[in-house]
């Protein structure tokens, strides 16, 4: 059994992410329920550069896009990129915005859905097209003309926008907890 995972920078304490970050953090972290949230911890060393991000991710999470689609791409990216920590937060939240279990465990394993078409049948069409938008945009960094037809039938100009820069800032952020090492904030 391996001991807890080590981050490559330090938490940051008081002192480091000045009051402001500080207290920013222990609300994240009593929102989680975990001691520490440790992404907030970290970032909030940037201190002006987090407050910026903090609220360019809050205008994606609460934009044009309805939440259940929001946390549906959320989720496939941070599969994609094997981002324990991104899953870990937004499995919650996806479970309480109408993803429960069987739904994310047929996005986990999109396309290769087990049992034929039965649990594809779980994702609806729009879903489908969010989900073969989301891999060609991680995998190939566009999306290809059909994909993008699909997706377009089912959002406007703004949510089209709005779904290239979700899915990127999530691909970003889980690359950067992946460089940074950011341990889970509640480890199993």
């Amino acid at each position: 059994m391996s001991g807890p995972q080590l981050a490559r920078l330090p938490s940051g304490q008081l002192r480091q992410l000045g009051p402001v970050n500080w207290v920013l953090a222990k609300l994240g972290a009593r929102a989680v329920r975990a001691p520490e949230m440790h992404l907030f911890t970290t970032l909030g060393h940037r201190q002006v550069l987090f407050w910026v991000w903090l609220i360019y991710g809050g205008l994606l999470l609460r934009g044009r896009l309805p939440r259940v689609d929001t946390e549906l791409v959320i989720l496939r990216v941070a599969h994609l990129r094997a981002c324990e920590y991104e899953l870990q937060h937004h499995r919650r939240m996806a479970r309480r915005a109408g993803l429960d279990a069987q739904t994310q465990a047929t996005i986990f394993a999109w396309p290769e859905v087990p049992g034929g078409d039965g649990p594809r049948r779980v994702l609806s069409a729009r879903q489908q097209a969010l989900l073969s938008a989301t891999d060609d945009l991680i995998k190939e960094r566009s999306i290809a003309d059909d994909t993008w037809q699909r997706l377009a039938s089912h959002l406007n100009r703004r949510q089209l926008i709005e779904f290239c820069m979700l899915a990127t800032q999530y691909d970003g952020l889980a690359a950067t907890i992946t460089a940074l090492e950011i341990p889970l904030d509640n480890p199993r």
